[in-house]
């Protein structure tokens, strides 16, 4: 029998993936108390526990709205407090259910390794690449896996962008993708129809990034690989209400449908399943990882992106593979938990 953890949970943050770390850490939270963890949880923003004296969650979560709850100011203080606390010295394993910004490219993984913490996921250079989606593609061209043609552009939010428009005319035709180069969760997608949307997208996602991948866009099925330490798991389908798989159609309840297994030929299965652990492995992840692929319409299937710390609800797609796998909620936690605990 295993020997049980003191676990502290990370959730919360700044990054506009905020509303969704805190529906993971719930889940985390909660599986962890069942199997028997001494559990705390807080919130990178401000230091403070997430959880009342009865052990439950103080935030619940409205799966119906898409509203941000509010930030505090100062997280790196916070932070900073939060990790040199009595409370954090005494845990055995740091549970990360942070998504975005400084939970998930490198930054907060640098300071648990400062600091002398194990903790779940990828460490700070793999969190790091698979962030910057632009340099994430490069590294796999590589490694010969095939992904859609890019672009990369700098600007500020102040900036008309009469240059960037021209190389991006020079090099691609309507329609294509105008996304921020490190974010997730699509916030700041654009799938561009019209040159005189061109602006618009660049704008919004100056806003989120002052870098921005422009992107071909290859219409065809969203498929999606979790890999769990190196192994890839069933792959799942996502059919969005719209266009593109965009932050409605992600966390709105009935926005999406998800098949798993994915209902593809077993030689393409394998394939993806393939390009997804090569992915893995090329940028050194560890723990629980998801690949994003697009699969056109002559089935063949095109990287986008590798997420490092997935959506962890009991709805999210890297649990549902799990369980395709026969790995149920509370098993898929407790695997991820160990394995960064032994590491």
């Amino acid at each position: 029998m295993k020997n049980k953890l003191k676990i502290l949970v990370l959730a919360g943050g700044t990054s506009e993936e905020r509303e969704v770390s805190l529906a993971s850490a719930r889940a985390i939270t909660e599986a962890l108390l069942k199997n028997g963890h001494d559990v705390k949880a807080i919130d990178s923003a401000n230091g403070l526990s997430l959880l009342g004296p009865d052990s439950h969650f103080l935030l619940q979560i409205d799966d119906r709205s898409l509203s941000k709850i509010a930030l505090t100011e100062n997280p790196s203080v916070a932070l900073t407090t939060s990790l040199s606390s009595d409370e954090f010295s005494q845990t055995d394993l740091v549970f990360l259910a942070l998504h975005g910004g400084a939970g998930e490219d490198g930054t907060i993984q640098a300071l648990l390794d400062l600091a002398g913490k194990k903790y779940t996921g990828s460490d700070r250079l793999a969190s790091a690449i698979a962030m910057n989606k632009a340099f994430t593609k490069k590294l796999l061209k590589q490694e010969k896996t095939p992904t859609p043609p890019w672009l990369l552009i700098k600007a500020n939010r102040g900036a008309n962008f009469a240059s960037q428009i021209r190389a991006i005319r020079r090099k691609f035709s309507l329609p294509f993708i105008i996304k921020p180069n490190n974010s997730g969760s699509t916030v700041g997608l654009t799938l561009v129809k019209k040159k005189e949307e061109i602006i618009a997208a660049l704008r919004r996602a100056a806003e989120v990034s002052s870098e921005i991948l422009i992107e071909k866009y290859i219409k065809g099925r969203e498929i999606t690989c979790s890999v769990l330490d190196g192994k890839p798991l069933p792959l799942v389908e996502i059919i969005p209400s719209h266009e593109l798989y965009d932050y409605q159609c992600k966390y709105t309840k009935g926005k999406s449908q998800y098949i798993c297994p994915a209902p593809l030929p077993a030689r393409l299965t394998a394939r993806i399943q393939k390009l997804a652990a090569r992915a893995y492995e090329a940028i050194g992840c560890s723990g629980l990882a998801r690949a994003d692929f697009i699969l056109s319409r002559r089935n063949q299937p095109y990287f986008l992106e590798v997420n490092t710390l997935p959506g962890m609800t009991e709805l999210s797609l890297a649990p549902m593979a799990a369980r395709q796998a026969g790995i149920s909620f509370e098993e898929l936690v407790d695997i991820i938990a160990y394995a960064a605990q032994q590491k």
